[in-house]
Formats: C-alpha cells, sequence, structure tokens
C-alpha cells in the first residue's frame, strides 16, 4: 500500500485523473489524502467531490479555505456561479455530510520507515507543537458536527491575528481555521499577516515554515498545499509544499510518502 498525497485540486478533474493514472492509484489498495482545497475556481468541483465519495473507503483529505466556503454556501443556502453544479446536486446534502467529516490536520505514520507525516492546508505556526494542532484539529472537527451552522456563519474576519489558549467559542474556532486554512506569513510572535500573498520581502512578515522547522524532529514531515506562488519550494526537505497552481494553468503535484517521490501532470 502507498500513501499519495495531493496538492490543491480546486475543482481540476481531468488534471486529477490523469495524476491518478500516472501514479497507478489502486483505489483497494493504495490511500489518497488531498491537502486541501478539493474545489472552487476549476470547472469541475463536483466531479472532484463525486470522484472522492465513490473511492470513500481510499480517499480523504484536510479541509482548505475554499472547502470551508463550500459548506457555509451549502448550510446556508447561498448562491455561488463556479459551485452552482454542487449547490443544485442531488447529492448535495451527502457531500456535506463527506466533507464536513474531514479533518484540519491529518498524521501519517509509515511503519517501514517510522517518519511522521502531518497533512495540512496551510501549514502549522511555530507557536503550536504538532501535538497542539492535532488536538486543535480535532476539537473543531468536534464542534463542526455539533454547530456547524453558527461556526460557518461565524469564521469569516481577520481577528483575533494571535492566537492564544484562552480564547473561546466562535472566537476560538475562528482563529483555529484561520490558522489552518488561510495563514502564509507570521509576525515573530506568531501573529497572523493574512493581507500579504506575493513572495516579496517585508519587515515583520515571516513565511510561517521558516519559524516552524525548528520543531520537527528529523523524522517529522509536514505537507501542505494552499500557497501556489511558492511553487512547491521551501528550501526545508521537512516541510513540503505541493500546491504547485493547477487552477492557474500550471501543474498537480502529488507526493508519494513512502519514498517522497514526486508526481505531477501539467494542466489540460
Amino acid at each position: 500500500m502507498s500513501h499519495y498525497v495531493v496538492g490543491d485540486v480546486q475543482g481540476c478533474y481531468d488534471e486529477l485523473i490523469s495524476l491518478c493514472k500516472k501514479i497507478k492509484f489502486k483505489p483497494n489498495k493504495d490511500k489518497l489524502i488531498f491537502a486541501g482545497d478539493f474545489v472552487n475556481r476549476g470547472p469541475k468541483s463536483l466531479e472532484v467531490l463525486e470522484f472522492c465519495m465513490q473511492n470513500k473507503k481510499s480517499i480523504s483529505g484536510v479541509l482548505g479555505n475554499h472547502d470551508f466556503y463550500l459548506l457555509y454556501l451549502i448550510e446556508h443556502k447561498k448562491r455561488n456561479k463556479s459551485l452552482k453544479p454542487i449547490l443544485e446536486s442531488k447529492s448535495v446534502n451527502r457531500i456535506f455530510k463527506w466533507l464536513r467529516k474531514q479533518p484540519l490536520v491529518q498524521k501519517i505514520k509509515i511503519n517501514k520507515s517510522k517518519e511522521i507525516f502531518y497533512i495540512v492546508h496551510a501549514g502549522i505556526p511555530f507557536i503550536w507543537s504538532l501535538k497542539t494542532a492535532k488536538k486543535l484539529s480535532n476539537e473543531l472537527q468536534g464542534e463542526l458536527k455539533k454547530d456547524s451552522y453558527n461556526i460557518l456563519k461565524k469564521m469569516w474576519g481577520d481577528s483575533p491575528s494571535r492566537w492564544k489558549e484562552s480564547l473561546e467559542g466562535y472566537k476560538r474556532y475562528r482563529t483555529i481555521i484561520n490558522y489552518f486554512t488561510r495563514m502564509r506569513y507570521l509576525d515573530a510572535n506568531g501573529d497572523l499577516k493574512l493581507k500579504k500573498k506575493d513572495l516579496k520581502k517585508e519587515k515583520n512578515h515571516i513565511p510561517w515554515f521558516e519559524q516552524t522547522i525548528i520543531n520537527l524532529k528529523p523524522k517529522e514531515y509536514i505537507v501542505f498545499g494552499h500557497w501556489a506562488a511558492l511553487n512547491g519550494k521551501t528550501k526545508f526537505k521537512n516541510i513540503i509544499g505541493l500546491d504547485t497552481g493547477c487552477v492557474w494553468g500550471n501543474k498537480l503535484t502529488a507526493i508519494r510518502l513512502e519514498d517522497k517521490k514526486i508526481f505531477q501532470i501539467n494542466k489540460l
């Protein structure tokens, strides 16, 4: 059995299927994990989710910011042009239930190498240990099952910008979601700097992984998506970016965790 993690698909279904053929993905044997953003912007978001649910015993993922947006649209009966096929699908309720079950962090241990991979959409800030990140993922996942309507309604906004364990209620949930699904830059104190998206150097804007790397042991890895401008490059072998901008005309990327081999498909 092999574990494959694929970067932001964002509705690029044809490229996803081509990539699955390239890696020779076998649903009855292998595992395929999405690094968030299953949907949006691309032309076939519904087909991507139907493919996932058809193979739900072998396919899973973590939630990205676009996935949270879709959950909000479904729960609050909102309209959206690019996601209209999902919102009007007979499978919309089944899609909602499946997507809502996905965590914010997946921890995968490869027994042969004893390496541990943490799969997340945007990243894990240095102010959280890996154990804390998994705990907060579990917390948010549990709360979504109980109170998704209000959490999804109140998740919008950039504040609080700094995590505190004392945060409560919807401010706490919003902050957890923002770190896991929207983070790119932090300041030296761990405050989110959500406005900046480009790669130009700016005072007090530090790429999250440049600080988080000190928290990782030699056999611990973080695999993430979200930041297409990086084109997968972090300069750290233990922190692996997979968003290579397929939806923007570039490539769709996957990694096989057992040997860390990279597979790519050009935009079709």
